[in-house]
This record gives structure tokens, C-alpha cells and sequence, in this order.
């Protein structure tokens, strides 16, 4: 009887083994095939807005797989928080850029130059709307002493390693690569002329990023059955206008430049997403509570999280 149950085992073997090797030429004839087996994961690198919180840096989120690094947004201190998350502090595999606000864009110096010094020896992949290329060549020109010194003297750093390379975008898949994939959205964000979410397809997974923008029915669609849906709101049941100068305009300002909870969670459940996770907050006093309440009052069921600084995704 042993022996019996030893020839089934053999036999049982050969089939799993034939079994694998007819099924390993259909697994590698599988279009863009990822070369770094892996499963995609979404860092808040930041969840803050203008307003100075040392809870909260400025708006940066990172798109992980294996060990490419995708960055989404460039707040102030993006740097700090990429060393703090354990990821790769000699520059991103690439960069997208929502918009030129400010608070989205003032940790590109700190970017671009310490990636630099830290090690970076290649031209940094930057996208974003137009002005960016103007944007980074006047970030260079600022710190052309610094890289004279760095480069020429005594630290001798790789000449050339601080250079980035800028693609100004359109609407529409602007990288896709390696199993990634990364789709502009145009979104409306007030008197900008540009600014774009992001939807990202990597490692079995998608994400969307909204950046600024007030409700978005391009944003929606392209949301679509998305995993996470990283969006920007306000509490709408706190908007008023304000007692100081130019208050009464403020909630038309809301409008125009940002969404509600209420609208992210219509917008949510409109488009099927798994989960979502609030960040950039404008939060005019409101609770966590409150807000995850306003999602629901737009119609989301499922998960609801109020992003904070380095969780994982």
C-alpha cells in the first residue's frame, strides 16, 4: 500500500510539473508583463494644505512598486517625508505635478537639489501642466551658485546630476511603462488655466489622485472601479462666509476651487471606487467624524479614512 501511495505521488508530481510548464508560456506572452513581481502601494507623503501644521506637510503623495518610486505633487517638505516613509531619497522614477499652486509646488527645490546631493546621477522625469518647464528653469537658475560650488569644489557631486527633465501634458495617458500606467484628468480648480488629477494603474491596483479641483464629472469616469480614491474636501455644513475682508466671498471660493464632502461622496459612489481616503483638508473647525458623516451623506458606503501623514495604502 506504501509503495501504491508512492507511485500516485510521482505520478501526481509529473502532472503539476507538465501542468506548469504549459501554463508558463501563456503567463509570459501576457502583455506588459511587470518585471519586478510586486503589489502596488500608495504612501501619504503629505495631507496638508497652506495653513503651517507640523502634523500635516504639504501635498505629496508616493505611488510604490518594487522598487520604482512614483511622486504625485511636491508640497513642502516632500524630502523629509520620503526619508521618514523609508523610500528612496536620490529621486523619484518620476514626477507629476496636479497644478503650480504654491503649497503643491514649493518642495521642488528641496527636490530636485537634494536627490542631487544625496546621489542622483540622471535627469529627474518631471510632468505637469504648462508653466512647469518655466517653474524648474527659474528653480535652476536661483541655485546656479550652489551647483557651481557643489559640482567644482571639494564635494565634487556628479556634474550634470541635478537636471530635470520636464513634459509639459495634456489630458491622457502620460507614462506607461513597465506595467504603470499614469493618466492625466483634467480637473476645474477656480481661475487655474491647468491642473490635472492622476489615475494610476500599477501592480494590480488603481489609484486616483484628485488634486485641487471642485467636483469633477471627468474625474468621476475616470475613477471608475479605482481601489483608493485619494480626493481633497471641505465640510460643507460649516461653509459661511467669514468676518474678515473679502469673507463674503469666501464660500463662492469653496465652490470654485475645491469639493465637499457630500460631493466626494457622490462622486465616490457614483463611480464604483473601493475606498476613500480624504486629504488636503480645508477643515473650517470640522472633525473627522463630521466629515466622514458629509461622504456619507453623498451616497458612499464603503471605506471612508481621513488621510494622515505617512500611512500606507
Amino acid at each position: 500500500m506504501t509503495a501504491h501511495r508512492a507511485v500516485i505521488r510521482a505520478i501526481a508530481l509529473c502532472w503539476s510539473v507538465a501542468a506548469a510548464a504549459q501554463a508558463r508560456p501563456q503567463a509570459q506572452a501576457q502583455p506588459q508583463a511587470q518585471p519586478q513581481a510586486s503589489r502596488a502601494e500608495l504612501v501619504l507623503l503629505g495631507t496638508g494644505m497652506p495653513r503651517p501644521n507640523p502634523e500635516a506637510s504639504g501635498p505629496a503623495t508616493a505611488v510604490v512598486l518594487g522598487d520604482r518610486l512614483f511622486l504625485f505633487d511636491a508640497g513642502p517638505g516632500v524630502m523629509r517625508q520620503l526619508a521618514a516613509a523609508g523610500l528612496s531619497i536620490k529621486g523619484a522614477t518620476a514626477v507629476f505635478v496636479t497644478h503650480l499652486h504654491s503649497d503643491h509646488t514649493l518642495g521642488l527645490p528641496d527636490l530636485i537639489f537634494t536627490s542631487w546631493v544625496m546621489g542622483r546621477q540622471k535627469p529627474m522625469a518631471l510632468y505637469g501642466p504648462h508653466g512647469l518647464r518655466a517653474m524648474t528653469n527659474h528653480i535652476t537658475a536661483a541655485w546656479r551658485e550652489d551647483i557651481t560650488i557643489r559640482t567644482d569644489g571639494l564635494e565634487r557631486e556628479v556634474a550634470g546630476g541635478w537636471k530635470v527633465k520636464v513634459r509639459e501634458i495634456a489630458a491622457g495617458v502620460v507614462y506607461d511603462s513597465g506595467g504603470v500606467r499614469v493618466t492625466a484628468i483634467p480637473v476645474d480648480h477656480g481661475d487655474w488655466k491647468e491642473a490635472y488629477g492622476y489615475r494610476i494603474d500599477a501592480g494590480g491596483r488603481s489609484f486616483v489622485i484628485s488634486g485641487d479641483t471642485r467636483s469633477s464629472a471627468a474625474l468621476r469616469a475616470a475613477a471608475r472601479g479605482a481601489d483608493v480614491l485619494v480626493h481633497e474636501a471641505y465640510p460643507e455644513l460649516r461653509l459661511a462666509p467669514e468676518d474678515r475682508p473679502g469673507g463674503e466671498n469666501w464660500p463662492a471660493y469653496m465652490k470654485a476651487f475645491h469639493t465637499s464632502d457630500v460631493e466626494v461622496g457622490a462622486l465616490a459612489a457614483a463611480a464604483g471606487v473601493k475606498q476613500v481616503v480624504l486629504h488636503h483638508l480645508v477643515r473650517m473647525n470640522g472633525t473627522d467624524e463630521e466629515l466622514i458623516a458629509g461622504v456619507r451623506r453623498g451616497g458612499f458606503k464603503g471605506p471612508v479614512v481621513v488621510g494622515k501623514d505617512l500611512q500606507r495604502f
